[in-house]
């Protein structure tokens, strides 16, 4: 009996040695378990905290007037004038609107080299080289901030020439309608070919006094200022395209009267 004592003995210790060893283990990787969960923790709000400081910085950029990286020209130069819609402004400006466009290319040398040509073997009455209605401008060519409010920008593929509720709108050269109805964002508009792929569009008036397929002479009457469609206020939204592509007004416009230039900030 004394030797089957010694072995039951001996199997007893090797079983509780065997429960100690196991219960070491489990106790390891519950601690291993532990030590990553909180390290996954850690790393998850390090990575939110930088993501929100990065967001925080872009919307900063935006609010400083910083050029919007990738998305628009450094700068557009014509004959007359150098033109830097890359700054977008950064206030809300009253009687503003137009349609809200995705058609944010920037101008390339071709483009303005074509405009150029245009206008050096076009007949002069055919380039819309007047203004159609004269006011302040209330918002240029190129990015802006949303007028509707908000602090998104948007791009704006004409210009938003201040005006009175049923001031005359006027054509800045010969042509011939090809527009004249109500087109969305635009409310009532007019759009005129003026040839060479050139064409002018008048947006949110009030009235349209010209049909489809009228022949127009510089300075015959299109329609009267209003506040149709996107628009916060009365305003002649005026646009000029090179081929259904929206290019600035600019190039082909004269300076507006020193009177109604905005002075600078």
């Amino acid at each position: 009996m004394q030797k089957n004592d010694k072995f039951f003995t001996f199997l007893l210790s090797r079983l509780f040695n065997k429960d100690s060893n196991s219960s070491r283990i489990r106790k390891n990787l519950i601690h291993t378990a532990i030590i990553l969960f909180f390290l996954v923790i850690g790393f998850s709000a390090i990575g939110v905290g930088i993501r929100g400081v990065l967001s925080s910085s872009s919307y900063d950029a935006f609010d400083n007037g910083t050029p919007l990286l990738s998305q628009v020209s450094a700068q557009v130069t014509d004959q007359n004038d150098t033109f830097d819609y890359s700054r977008p402004s950064d206030v809300y400006t009253p009687n503003s609107g137009g349609p809200a466009s995705s058609e944010a290319d920037p101008e390339n040398t071709e483009i303005q080299n074509r405009l150029r040509a245009i206008q050096a073997v076009a007949d002069p009455a055919f380039v819309p080289t007047v203004w159609a209605h004269t006011g302040k401008i209330n918002n240029e060519f190129g990015f802006r901030r949303n007028p509707f409010g908000g602090r998104t920008y948007e791009f704006h593929p004409g210009m938003d020439i201040d005006g009175e509720r049923g001031e005359e709108v006027l054509a800045p050269a010969n042509g011939i309608v090809i527009k004249a109805a109500w087109t969305g964002g635009y409310g009532n508009m007019v759009e005129i070919d003026h040839g060479n792929g050139l064409t002018t569009r008048y947006g949110h008036m009030s009235k349209i006094e010209v049909e489809v397929g009228d022949t127009i002479t510089r300075g015959q009457l299109l329609g009267l200022i209003g506040s149709t469609g996107r628009s916060t206020g009365p305003h002649l939204h005026y646009e000029l395209r090179l081929d259904d592509r929206p290019v600035n007004p600019r190039h082909y416009l004269p300076p507006e009267p020193k009177e109604l230039v905005a002075p600078e900030k």
